[in-house]
């Protein structure tokens, strides 16, 4: 690891200097945080179904998520969750052997909840080509969350797609071309908790327009085949953090809610890297954050979100 003390330091100066000495933390809407829940949950269009059933997830994520199958479904629900008070939504939903969801089915759906409810609209877009990505931004997509993977051995692995990472690169030219703002999420430890290409996957990122940046971690879900892994170190992933600030000086970085819960040391390197977002941060990474006298907000939405709907407390 060498001095990761010290590249930390340069980390988060490098951030501060860019981006100020701010954080906001995160609460989604899939999580309730010491009483609270956030106020931006998430919908499936696929159910529970996913056709790729990868090695971390097996669909089990989709499981808890309302189901809106129908395009007439996901309009009802959204309208049911802007009278709740809801401030967006994040579409998700299983993929089918090529990587991709049915969004063309959904076009008109998410065009009707913007024009109708103003909810901000995430999407877990999978991958695309350049008319979906088109399509999305034309009916109101505010931002569209991918994953990125650095090799394609790690890729066809975990992912059981027969293609590598340079559909991965197709969608971000792909998000690009349409103005469609990305956010890549890098998944440390994806190959059952070991580290492989999550470095080459932040300089895949780096060729590209990014809104902001996402980190997280391996989480060992009960009955998938990574479920019995031990995932990264709080070293490695902080190792990633850095990497990303070194590569990306200027883009904003969250710690994302995919990781191991309770690991405060974790949460606490991240926090000594400079990182501009937390979700569900414990008390150790609060009083990190004031050691540093860092400005603190506080919002009920997931970390990717780019409207500022942040208060003083939660």
């Amino acid at each position: 690891m060498g001095d990761l003390k010290e590249r930390l330091r340069k980390a988060r100066e490098t951030s501060w200097a860019h981006l100020g000495k701010n954080i906001t933390f995160y609460l989604p809407g899939m999580f309730r945080y010491n009483g609270l829940r956030g106020a931006y949950p998430a919908v499936s269009i696929t159910g529970a179904d996913c056709q790729l059933q990868c090695d971390h997830c097996q669909g089990k994520i989709l499981e808890p998520m309302p189901a809106a199958t129908e395009p007439e479904g996901l309009v009802e629900i959204c309208k049911a969750l802007a009278d709740k008070g809801s401030l967006g939504v994040l579409i998700s939903g299983g993929c089918d052997r090529q990587g991709r969801l049915p969004w063309k089915d959904f076009l008109s759906a998410i065009y009707q909840v913007k024009k109708d409810t103003g909810l901000y609209v995430s999407v877990h877009c999978g991958l695309l080509d350049k008319d979906t990505a088109r399509g999305l931004k034309d009916a109101g997509v505010d931002q569209a969350l991918l994953d990125v993977i650095g090799d394609d051995e790690t890729y066809r692995s975990i992912y059981h797609v027969d293609f590598g990472v340079g559909a991965i690169r197709r969608t971000l030219e792909a998000l690009n071309n349409a103005a469609l703002p990305v956010v890549p999420h890098v998944i440390c430890g994806l190959y059952y908790g070991r580290m492989r290409s999550e470095k080459q996957a932040l300089k895949i990122i780096s060729d590209f327009e990014i809104e902001q940046l996402v980190i997280v971690a391996l989480m060992a879900i009960r009955g998938t085949p990574a479920g019995t892994s031990q995932g990264p170190s709080a070293e490695e992933v902080a190792e990633v953090i850095v990497e990303g600030r070194k590569l990306m000086p200027r883009v904003r970085t969250s710690f994302g809610c995919a990781r191991e819960r309770g690991n405060e040391k974790m949460e606490l390197y991240a926090i000594d890297a400079g990182v501009n977002r937390m979700a569900l941060p414990s008390d150790a990474a609060i009083e990190r954050a004031k050691g540093y006298g860092l400005d603190i907000r506080y919002q009920r939405t997931c970390c990717s979100v780019s409207a500022d709907f942040s208060a003083s407390t939660w």
